[in-house]
């Protein structure tokens, strides 16, 4: 943790400099070619660091995830009475015991297979265990920005219906005696359900065989970076066909409050017109969401005081802020272009992701057998949708 501190200490005093630098160097605006490349320089070094950051801070939840006992201790006694609490279905130890028998052994015996048949989906795969299924998610979360700040649901099975507040009640002056006029909440539903999603992840026999291989840490986090990547895709830019609709496609309703003069570059006014587009009731947890790349135009705005709308983070845990609002990034939102929605600004405790219950796993013995290796099928159901588009404002830009 102190190397993390360490280097966003250094990060911001980077940064510092190279403000220091823009302002001593900036004649009416405009740098000379030779100081442009300087700064670049400069401002290059800050994103670099901020990627390593990233990257310790990702070594370091891993290597604390991997530090954790793979196995419970001996507590009880001989004989001790059975705990009628005990976990059962896919949560008890015996149908996890039996699932990765499974995923290990290529003919694995009846009992085992027996023990599974609570688990068998309608593909020949089984369910994964419950706490397994904690494990997956997790790989989800550090994989996908989106689950980090989305509102996360699990449904059992088939569509669900989101009542919403399509518009407000108000209250009324009134003259002494007169009655109070009804003014009623207007109710509307938006439909959420469940779009397939899959991996195939290979295994050879070597390491399956190996006893010190961990296959469930290698499986979690394969599907993690798979499955994330593609889920956090989706929920910014999906269109909503066989896959979830993004926050930034059309269909999301989600309204583009400001439109930019530039194709490639914003102003500070601008960004102030995003901001305040947005009701202040939203403001108080929104964040902007944006290419990595666009953070750089950000970097050059001051405020009326001379001030730097983008500010670095100092803690670990703390992201980067722009007008004191947290910036995420992702490499799935358009960088700046002609007519592309390139920032959005929003409470995204709005989108809902609906997880279907159940995550599933299918070992291939045959199909990759030739090259010595054991497939594994992994497949999920899940969707995404804005049930609120009020909540997420869109700067898109001036169309060339």
């Amino acid at each position: 943790m102190s190397k993390i501190l360490d280097l966003m200490e250094k990060r911001a005093k980077a940064w510092q400099a190279a403000k220091d630098f823009l302002n001593t160097k900036s004649k009416d605006g405009m740098l000379s070619a030779e100081d442009a490349e300087t700064y670049d320089r400069m401002e290059t070094d800050v994103v670099s660091m901020g990627k390593e950051v990233a990257r310790l801070k990702r070594q370091e939840d891993l290597d604390r995830e991997l530090a954790l006992a793979t196995s419970n201790p001996i507590v009880e006694k001989p004989q001790a009475p059975i705990d009628d609490d005990a976990p059962s279905g896919l949560a008890s130890k015996q149908y996890a015991k039996a699932f990765w028998k499974v995923m290990r052994s290529k003919n694995p015996s009846h009992e085992v297979l027996n023990a599974l048949t609570i688990g068998t989906d309608t593909e020949g795969g089984y369910l994964v265990p419950d706490e397994f299924e904690h494990t997956l998610v997790k790989a989800l979360e550090e994989n996908n920005i989106f689950r980090q700040l989305a509102n996360v649901i699990t449904t059992a099975s088939g569509d669900k219906k989101i009542p919403v507040v399509a518009s407000h009640g108000s209250a009324s002056w009134l003259e002494e005696g007169a009655s109070v006029p009804e003014s009623n909440e207007v109710f509307g539903q938006v439909s959420i359900g469940a779009f397939k999603l899959g991996t195939m992840i290979k295994i050879s026999d070597e390491l399956l065989n190996d006893s010190a291989f961990n296959i469930e840490s290698y499986i979690a986090e394969e599907f993690g970076r798979r499955v994330g990547t593609k889920e956090e895709e989706a929920f910014f830019i999906g269109d909503g066909t066989g896959k979830p609709t993004g926050i930034f496609d059309a269909a999301s309703n989600a309204e583009v409050s400001v439109t930019a003069n530039s194709a490639t570059a914003i102003t500070f006014d601008e960004a102030m017109d995003l901001y305040y587009s947005l009701r202040s009731p939203y403001r108080k947890k929104a964040v902007f969401v944006m290419n990595e790349a666009t953070v750089k135009a950000f970097r050059k705005l001051k405020d009326g005081n001379g001030q730097y709308l983008w500010q670095p983070s100092l803690t670990a845990e703390t992201p980067d802020t722009i007008l004191n609002r947290p910036i995420y990034t992702s490499s799935y939102i358009p960088a700046l272009a002609a007519g592309i929605k390139g920032i959005g600004f929003g409470d995204l405790s709005y989108y809902w992701v609906a997880d279907r219950q159940g995550r599933s796993f299918h070992r291939l013995n045959e199909l990759f057998a030739v090259n010595g290796q054991v497939g594994f099928m992994s497949t999920q159901r899940v969707d995404g949708k804005l049930v609120l588009p009020e909540a997420f404002k869109i700067l898109q830009m001036k169309t060339a």
